[in-house]
C-alpha cells in the first residue's frame, strides 16, 4: 500500500468517526428538570473504525517490510561494489609490480629520460585512488541512510506518530530514489576506469615486449671491429661470394632489407627474403600479412617451399636446416593483432633432418608464460602436415584438422600456418580451429593480423 492511499485511508476513518450518529434522551418525565442519557454508537460502527484502523496498521507494516527489502538489496549491492573494487585494486597492485620490474629492466639496458612503465603505473595508482574515495562517500550515504530507517521503524510502532511516520517515509523513498541513481552512475564510473585500465594493461604488455626486444637485440649485437683479423680478412678476400646467409651480408655493409641470394656451407646458392635492423641481419622463414598464399599444403611443399618472397611465403624445411646448422642460431616469431598490437618469442633452436622429421629443439631465450605455446622437450618437435601426420596427439591429425603444416605437440597450442582470416570476428566452431592462432597470447580462437618466422646467429655480445 503506497503512502498516499495510507493517507486517505486515515481521512476517511477520522470523518467517519467524526460522523457517528448519537441522540441524547431525557430521564424521567421531561420536565425542565429532568437528565438527558446519552446514547452511544451502535457495535457496528465501533467494529467499522477498528477494521480501518486495522488496515492502517497492516498498511504501514507492509510499507515498512518493503523499505526493508531495499535497504537489503542497496546492502547487496555495496557488497558487490566492494568487491570488484578489492578486485581492482589487486590488479593495480600487480600492475605496479610489473612496472617496478620493467623499470629496472629498463635501467640495467641504459635506458635514459622519461620512464614509460613509470607514468603507466602512476596512471593506474591515481585511477585506484579515485576509487577507493568513491567508495568511502558511498559507505557514508548508507551510514545516513541505516539511521533513517531506524527513525522510520521506531515511528511506525507508536500510534501518536502516524503523521510523522508518513512524512519519513516520503523521505526515504526520495533518498532511495536518489541512492539507486547516484549507484548507477558509479557503474558507470567503475566501467569506464576498467576500460582505462585494460588500455593501461595493453600498454605495459607492448612496453613488456619493447624490453624484452631491446634485451634480445643486446644479446645479439657486435661490432665489426670485435671480429678477428684473419675473418675480416677472409670475408674481404670472399666478397664477390654469395653470403652464406643474411647475418653475414649485414656485415659485409648491406644495410636495406629485401631478396638476396645465399650460399651457406655445402648447399646450392637460393635465393631468401633478408631483414636488416641496426644490429643484424635476419633471414626470414615465414611471411603472412593478407591471405594472398594457401598456407594448406602438403609435405613436399613445405620442404622445398612455396610463395613470393615479396609477399607470403614458407622458405622451406630444406633451406632452413642448410642455414641453420652452420652454427647456433635464435629463431624468433613476430605476430601482431587486429587492434595494432604486436608481440614476440625467441629461442635458441637447432633443426634435425628429414630423417628425423624436421624435429625442432627450442629454449626459451627469455622464459615466460608466452613461450609455452611452442615449448618442446629434449627430444624435440617433429614436423606435420596433413599427409605426414607425426604430432604427439594419438587420437588425431593436427595438420588435418587445423589446417597447414606445423610443429604441433597437440592440437591447441599454437599454428602460425594455418588458414588466414581477414578481421577478428569469430567464424563458424570448425573455421575457428583452423585460424592463425598464438594461444598463450589471445587465445586458441583468434586469428593473428600478421606473422613473420625469422633467424639469426647466436652470437654473444
Amino acid at each position: 500500500m503506497t503512502p498516499v492511499k495510507l493517507l486517505l485511508l486515515v481521512a476517511i476513518l477520522v470523518h467517519v468517526g467524526s460522523t457517528f450518529p448519537f441522540e441524547r434522551k431525557p430521564v424521567g418525565a421531561g420536565g425542565p428538570g429532568g437528565r438527558e442519557k446519552v446514547q452511544y454508537a451502535s457495535w457496528d460502527d465501533v467494529n467499522v473504525l477498528a477494521h480501518g484502523l486495522l488496515q492502517l496498521g497492516h498498511g504501514l507494516k507492509d510499507h515498512v517490510d518493503k523499505t526493508k527489502g531495499q535497504m537489503r538489496d542497496i546492502t547487496a549491492k555495496l557488497k558487490a561494489f566492494n568487491g570488484t573494487v578489492a578486485e581492482l585494486g589487486k590488479l593495480t597492485r600487480h600492475l605496479q609490480e610489473e612496472g617496478d620490474t620493467l623499470r629496472e629492466k629498463a635501467k640495467r639496458l641504459g635506458q635514459v629520460g622519461e620512464d614509460p612503465v613509470h607514468n603507466a603505473s602512476a596512471e593506474l595508482q591515481a585511477l585506484a585512488e579515485d576509487m577507493r574515495t568513491e567508495k568511502e562517500r558511498i559507505r557514508d550515504r548508507v551510514g545516513s541512510l541505516e539511521t533513517k530507517v531506524d527513525i522510520l521503524l521506531k515511528a511506525a510502532g507508536s500510534d501518536d506518530d502516524s503523521n510523522r511516520s508518513t512524512s519519513d517515509t516520503h523521505t526515504l523513498q526520495w533518498m532511495l530514489e536518489t541512492q539507486g541513481r547516484r549507484i548507477d552512475d558509479l557503474v558507470e564510473r567503475i566501467s569506464q576506469q576498467q576500460d582505462k585500465l585494460d588500455k593501461q594493461n595493453m600498454r605495459l604488455q607492448s612496453l613488456q615486449a619493447e624490453v624484452k626486444q631491446r634485451k634480445l637485440k643486446s644479446v645479439f649485437t657486435r661490432k665489426v671491429d670485435d671480429l678477428p683479423v684473419e675473418t675480416t680478412v677472409e670475408q674481404a678476400g670472399a666478397s664477390n661470394e654469395p653470403p652464406s646467409d643474411c647475418h653475414e651480408l649485414f656485415h659485409r655493409g648491406e644495410r636495406q632489407s629485401g631478396v638476396y641470394t645465399i650460399k651457406p656451407l655445402n648447399a646450392k646458392p637460393f635465393d631468401v627474403f633478408c631483414e636488416m635492423t641496426s644490429e643484424q641481419g635476419w633471414t626470414v622463414i615465414q611471411k603472412r600479412e593478407d591471405g594472398s598464399q594457401d598456407f594448406n599444403k602438403l609435405w613436399s611443399d613445405y620442404k622445398t617451399g612455396f610463395g613470393s618472397l615479396k609477399g607470403e611465403f614458407w622458405l622451406g624445411l630444406e633451406k632452413m636446416l642448410s642455414v641453420s646448422k652452420q652454427r647456433p642460431h635464435v629463431l624468433q616469431m613476430d605476430f601482431s593483432d587486429w587492434r595494432g598490437e604486436a608481440q614476440s618469442v625467441s629461442y635458441t633452436f637447432q633443426l634435425d633432418g628429414e630423417e628425423s622429421n624436421y624435429a625442432l629443439h627450442l629454449q626459451p631465450t627469455t622464459p615466460g608464460l608466452l613461450e609455452h605455446a611452442l615449448a618442446t622437450d629434449h627430444e624435440g618437435l617433429p614436423f606435420s602436415t596433413a599427409d605426414r601426420d607425426h604430432d604427439l596427439k594419438e587420437d588425431a591429425n593436427c595438420a588435418s584438422q587445423l589446417s597447414g603444416g606445423w610443429w604441433f605437440s597437440n592440437c591447441g597450442h599454437s599454428n602460425l600456418n594455418g588458414r588466414y582470416q581477414s578481421g577478428p570476428t569469430l567464424a563458424q566452431r570448425h573455421n575457428r580451429k583452423q585460424v592463425v592462432f598464438w594461444k598463450t597470447w589471445h587465445g586458441r580462437y583468434y586469428p593473428l593480423k600478421t606473422t613473420t618466422i625469422k633467424m639469426a646467429p647466436a652470437i654473444k655480445s
